[in-house]
């Protein structure tokens, strides 16, 4: 895997949960990690977990929902390093499940779409310049096995991680000669704490889906991630890559 030394990574909704693991993944090979969340406190223990010195990590309470707080962000990043390499645009929820269309309530939906889409549109819109300015490099789409396939009572969900890939197409054509690269991933289920507090019955079952019969770890997910944004990856644009334990190739 190549190295990151001097650069700086801006993962958003890395507090906890995949997000984490990537950022843990991007400090450990080398990058400076910039790591959003929409509580202060869990952004502390992470940050502390992943760099005890501090010296290479910081934290920005932000809502990727919110435009203003997405540039903001990449006004202090600038401000603090003067520079940003890499996005890994994390930031997502699923809302609630097992929920058909016609129940679904508004404002769920509205949620889902304002983080989910809309976050990842706000995190294009803005890191790009600041990226050009750097001198450029790449960004990663956070996707899901989803994004390829229907899963029935979170369709929301599954429109906005569709959209992503929507996205994340158009913008690697928009940039294709610019320097910079942007590519997708689509986790499957993944074995995060959160996932681990759920009953045994649930795991048992989220790991039945993958055809390997497990969930992934967020190493796994988070080796990929680094894979795109590395150079070693660097005829790779546009391009969507599952990480779902063979669940889309069903």
């Amino acid at each position: 895997m190549g190295k990151f030394n001097d650069r700086i990574a801006l993962i958003t909704g890395a507090s906890t949960g995949v997000g984490f693991g990537i950022a843990q993944k991007l400090h450990s090979l080398g990058a400076t990690v910039v790591i959003t969340g929409r509580n202060q406190l869990t952004l502390t223990q992470a940050a502390k977990e992943i760099d005890p010195t501090g010296q290479r990590i910081s934290t920005i309470k932000m809502d990727v929902a919110n435009a203003q707080d997405f540039k903001a962000t990449i006004e202090k990043i600038e401000q603090q390093y003067g520079a940003l390499h890499y996005l890994v645009n994390n930031a997502g929820i699923t809302g609630p499940h097992g929920v058909n269309v016609e129940d679904y309530p508004l404002k769920a939906w509205h949620d889902v779409v304002a983080t989910d889409i809309t976050g990842t549109f706000h995190g294009l819109k803005y890191s790009i310049p600041s990226i050009l300015r750097s001198g450029g490099g790449a960004i990663v789409n956070l996707s899901a096995c989803n994004g390829v396939t229907g899963i029935a009572g979170i369709a929301p969900y599954t429109a906005a991680k569709h959209a992503v890939l929507g996205l994340t197409r158009s913008v690697a054509l928009e940039n294709a000669q610019k320097g910079i690269r942007i590519n997708a991933v689509g986790p499957g289920y993944v074995q995060t704490p959160n996932i681990e507090r759920l009953p045994q019955a649930t795991q048992e079952w989220m790991s039945s889906t993958h055809p390997m019969g497990r969930m992934a770890t967020r190493e796994e997910i988070a080796n990929v991630v680094a894979f795109l944004l590395s150079d070693e990856s660097s005829f790779m644009t546009g391009a969507f890559i599952p990480i779902d334990g063979g669940y889309t190739a069903q």
